[in-house]
């Protein structure tokens, strides 16, 4: 069971009671050591049932379980998602939250519906606010553990006041539909461990010993249903990494990892530092790049793998170059020999995939976006999956007014205001109200005769509910004459959408296979709803893969290529005066560093258009922090990288001469074409007073601006940095001295601003 291992995964294997914090460095033989610690208990005689291990991904969990069989075939240990657990433990105890076992996970969008349902009830108007900043801030509550009835507004806040007034409504029509959403399945466990003394007591008796993969990215309530779970039986085994921690925007709480020993004093450590997937020169460039960070544990990396081909730093003119030059090297690399597969392109945000797509395609590569959740929130796949939810839930309002005219059956828009109305007034569902749709006042005979169909079709595809998920579907398809309306349209969307919906058929005969015992429609939604961005990926399929970093989280290439790594793109503009967000950002940067095996190239482009803007680009800030010794650099373009010049390994004002210009083509008078900031960035390449040619540059007649910056500094083309705008480049200038201005074209999102220097917060951090 250990004679493999090396000596600290060998000590994370053996350690059995007790707390246990493994800190696992990127490709460490982190699901390894887990893995082999669950067979090595189940060897000491610890009972599966009592093993509970968590994961973030189904693909994680289903790596770790089909790992387990080999070592210890037939063990019947639990390994899941968070959300599924939380949701089978529902099913159970749904009677306490007020909730049947036959309730529906709703997903992003569908609960977006009932929440416009929620305040269409509220009667309020949104014009100080937009339902999706609402979602955003009920979401938040549910994450810190706050009820609809202990949620307290900000003073002076509309969004606040909004969500105060709308959350209840929202949690009612949750109930009332027998729905929850995301943020419920968490919310609803960890409340009930928290006022069920019996009930916590009774589960972590259940489960004495618990494993928790990617610790750092637990929330506040996964982090108190885990606690709950550990008081009597104080067995958590956490395995995690501070510098992987990249999901904050969601609720992600880096302190439940960085705390660990204080929550469990006699916690055992082990710090797994050994990287057995990169090759050297990659493992030094994220080595060094996370150095940068302070809220870390810190550690040590390293690797017996090969030096490998130094990183590549490669700058182009244009997004369009970039995407070119990033397919003509993949097409390279399959030309000397390599797969699609093997190579993978990253980038910060989807809204970048465009451009690679067309490349690719003119490129002849086959490619895939990574997005797991695209399949079940394409139109058609929606449709089909609200049928199988209202026949499982026949509460579900949600469900009903998606389906209830699709396809089309003459039930419009003023027929359902008038059928909701009147459901809310007998306490009815929709699907009750539509069945007795011949009470309701003001509705029509046509109306109620359209109703009547459609409540005949759900009665007809009640009887079959039991049957196999797949004749189910083909039912539903038959019975609701969805499949006729799509093959019978002439339109090539349509055909399209024909295809999709047999190959949820196909996604239901394998759930089918899977489940040879007989499983209910409700297991195979539950499936569907809990799917990850990451869960359908087969590297067997012989593509190029593009996702974005955070959906690069836990996979491996043997080619990377991370592109647009720019100032307000990676790191993010939000976090560009927030010194945990800048650190998370470059968590992200390091995550996606540490997914190539052999090769990485790191990109940006010179100028882009992004979200309806074209703007000159402005290279990462952390592109500074990556050391040249493991570096081959291209930067054909001076004005893309103003931090230093990788060429000669100068990363310091000393390195650069003071009278190297780059003209308004890209050429320098030096061959070191690429001017520097210092490595500290109080200070500049060249004194203010130096440039001026004054002595004073505080004194009347060469003022200073708030950053102690004389205004005649600046320069046009120069690139300046503006503490809440970030950074920028001088596109004007006009007058002297006090009444010198000056007009900045800044990255994505804060556009051209114009400024009185010498009242300005504005600081150079290149030459032009």
């Amino acid at each position: 069971m250990v004679e493999s291992l090396t000596a600290a995964q060998r000590t994370a294997v053996e350690h059995i009671d007790g707390p246990l914090l493994i800190l696992a460095g990127p490709g460490s033989g982190k699901t390894r050591v887990v893995t082999h610690r669950v067979a090595n208990m189940l060897s000491r005689g610890v009972e599966g049932r009592s093993i509970l291990a968590l994961t973030f991904t189904n693909k994680a969990a289903d790596e770790m379980q089909r790992r387990l069989e080999t070592l210890a075939p037939g063990a019947s240990v639990w390994m899941g998602t968070f959300h599924k657990f939380c949701a089978t433990l529902l099913r159970q105890y749904a009677a306490h939250v007020g909730l049947s076992q036959n309730f529906t996970i709703y997903d992003t969008s569908d609960s977006f519906k009932a929440l416009k349902l929620a305040i269409e009830t509220a009667e309020l108007k949104t014009t100080e606010f937009t339902p999706d900043r609402v979602a955003r801030g009920i979401s938040w509550a549910k994450t810190e553990l706050i009820t609809p009835a202990a949620y307290r507004p900000a003073l002076g806040s509309p969004l606040a006041e909004a969500v105060a007034k709308i959350y209840p409504g929202y949690q009612h029509q949750l109930l009332a539909s027998n729905a929850v959403d995301f943020d419920d399945l968490l919310l609803h466990v960890a409340i009930l461990l928290r006022e069920n003394a019996e009930l916590r007591a009774t589960l972590d008796d259940r489960y004495r010993y618990i494993l928790v993969d990617e610790y750092q990215d637990t929330n506040r309530a996964q982090y108190a249903i885990v606690r709950a779970l550990s008081v009597d039986h104080p067995n958590l085994a956490a395995t995690g990494d501070p510098d992987q921690s990249i999901y904050g925007w969601r609720g992600a709480n880096i302190k439940n990892i960085l705390e660990f020993e204080q929550d469990f004093p006699d916690v055992r450590v082990v710090r797994l530092e050994q990287n057995y997937r990169s090759t050297k020169n990659i493992l030094g460039v994220a080595d060094a790049l996370i150095a940068n960070n302070k809220r870390r544990k810190k550690k040590t990396l390293f690797t017996e793998n090969p030096v490998g081909r130094p990183v590549r730093l490669q700058s182009y003119l244009t997004q369009r170059e970039e995407a070119e030059g990033v397919a003509m090297r993949i097409a390279d690399g399959v030309r000397q020999g390599r797969t699609p597969r093997d190579f993978a392109v990253f980038y910060r945000t989807n809204a970048l995939s465009r451009a690679f797509e067309e490349a690719f395609h003119e490129f002849g590569l086959p490619f895939q976006i990574i997005n797991g959740v695209e399949f079940y929130q394409r139109k058609e796949i929606k449709d089909v999956v609200a049928y199988l939810r209202l026949l499982n839930n026949p509460q579900d309002d949600v469900a009903f007014l998606r389906i209830v005219n699709t396809p089309p059956r003459g039930i419009g828009k003023t027929t359902l205001q008038r059928l909701r109305e009147f459901a809310v007034s007998k306490q009815l569902s929709l699907l009750e109200a539509a069945s007795q749709a011949a009470d309701a006042p003001k509705l029509a005979k046509r109306a109620v005769a359209a109703l009547a169909k459609f409540t005949a079709v759900m009665h007809r595809l009640q009887t079959s509910c039991a049957d196999a998920v797949e004749e189910v579907v083909g039912r539903v398809l038959t019975e609701s004459g969805y499949r006729d309306f799509l093959a019978e349209s002439d339109t090539q969307e349509d055909q399209e959408r024909l295809e999709n919906v047999e190959e949820l058929l196909t996604v239901a005969r394998e759930f089918d296979e899977r489940n040879p015992q007989g499983a209910a429609i409700e297991q195979f939604l539950e499936q569907s709803s809990l799917v990850g961005d990451t869960d359908v990926w087969e590297s067997s399929n012989d593509c190029v893969s593009l996702m974005t970093l955070h959906g690069a989280k836990g996979l491996e290439f043997p080619s990377v290529l991370i592109v647009a790594v720019e100032e307000s793109i990676l790191p993010h503009k939000r976090s560009m005066e927030d010194p945990q967000q800048l650190e998370e950002e470059r968590r992200l940067f390091f995550v996606g560093i540490t997914r190539a095996k052999e090769e990485l190239q790191i990109s940006l482009a010179d100028n882009r258009a992004f979200r309806g803007e074209r703007y000159p680009t402005i290279a990462s800030s952390f592109l500074r922090e990556l050391p040249q010794e493991f570096m081959d650099v291209d930067l054909p373009s001076a004005a893309a990288y103003p931090y230093g010049d990788f060429s000669d390994g100068a990363f310091s004002a000393d390195a650069c001469a003071d009278d190297v210009y780059v003209d308004d083509a890209g050429a320098a008078s030096d061959p070191k074409t690429i001017t520097s900031e210092v490595a500290n960035p109080a200070l500049l390449v060249t004194t203010a007073a130096k440039l001026s040619n004054a002595s004073k540059p505080g004194s009347e007649q060469n003022p200073a601006n708030s950053a102690g910056v004389s205004p005649d500094v600046f320069a046009l083309g120069m690139t300046v940095l503006h503490p809440e705008y970030g950074p920028g480049k001088i596109a004007a200038l006009s007058g002297e001295g006090r009444r010198r201005r000056a007009t900045v074209q800044f990255a994505a999102g804060a556009g051209e601003r114009k400024f009185m220097l010498a009242q300005s917060p504005l600081r150079p951090i290149s030459k032009k």
